[in-house]
């Protein structure tokens, strides 16, 4: 499968250096660019891309709207990797929170930045656990920990998915959950599933993010 990208940045060295990086991969086709968040809305429905990698920093639109306007409109939504020169930055949280995937520096070595795209489309790992923990630990004590909390608890989590919740907050992938648990990868995929649904999380990082927030994972 060629995953097809999307490049939002409103910095063109950083657009084609993304561009350059990702078109070297034979799995990986960029479809299209954009200048602004405002823009993305239309090409993502004309061009159906499986990621946008898009700045957080935008001067009309910023990678939190964007990402917020996508969801809402758009059927089907691509995996969103928010594009940022500080991982340890409010927006980007922000845009986590909004319902990106994840997260890419722009100094990431051209590896990881291919790694970062296929990680996402694959959605079996989160991308950058460590950082996301930062990130929660830095923001996340701001929340509302009681209403974040009280949606844990109406999610009435099974004592295996609080585990896979658990692990799934550590950074492993299914495949590592099932041997830490000894069950199958198709099981733990099923417990996964589950934990998004109850959650109302679109995909791990949120569900994470909601663990965190909530106090049933602590950041330390």
């Amino acid at each position: 499968m060629v995953i097809k990208v999307l490049l939002v940045d409103d910095e063109p060295l950083v657009r084609a250096g993304l561009r350059a990086v990702l078109e070297a991969q034979p799995d990986i086709e960029v479809v299209g660019e954009a200048a602004d968040g405002a823009a993305v809305i239309p090409l993502v429905r004309s061009l159906r891309p499986d990621v946008v990698a898009m700045d957080v920093r935008m001067p009309l639109m910023d990678g939190i709207e964007a990402t917020r306007a996508v969801l809402r409109t758009v059927g089907s939504p691509p995996k969103i990797l928010v594009v940022t020169t500080f991982e340890n930055d409010e927006y980007v949280y922000g845009a986590l929170r909004a319902g990106a995937d994840g997260f890419l520096l722009k100094r990431a070595r051209p590896a990881e930045i291919v790694h970062a795209v296929r990680l996402v489309v694959e959605g079996d790992s989160l991308l950058f656990p460590a950082a996301v923990r930062d990130l929660a630990a830095s923001y996340g004590r701001d929340r509302p920990a009681n209403e974040a909390h009280e949606a844990l608890v109406r999610a009435h989590l099974t004592d295996r998915e609080e585990d896979v919740l658990r692990l799934v907050a550590r950074g492993l992938s299914n495949a590592e959950i099932a041997a830490r648990l000894v069950v199958g990868t198709e099981t733990v995929k099923s417990h996964v599933s589950s934990v998004l649904a109850k959650l109302g999380a679109r995909d791990r990082t949120q569900a994470v993010i909601a663990a965190y927030e909530s106090g049933f994972v602590s950041p330390s």
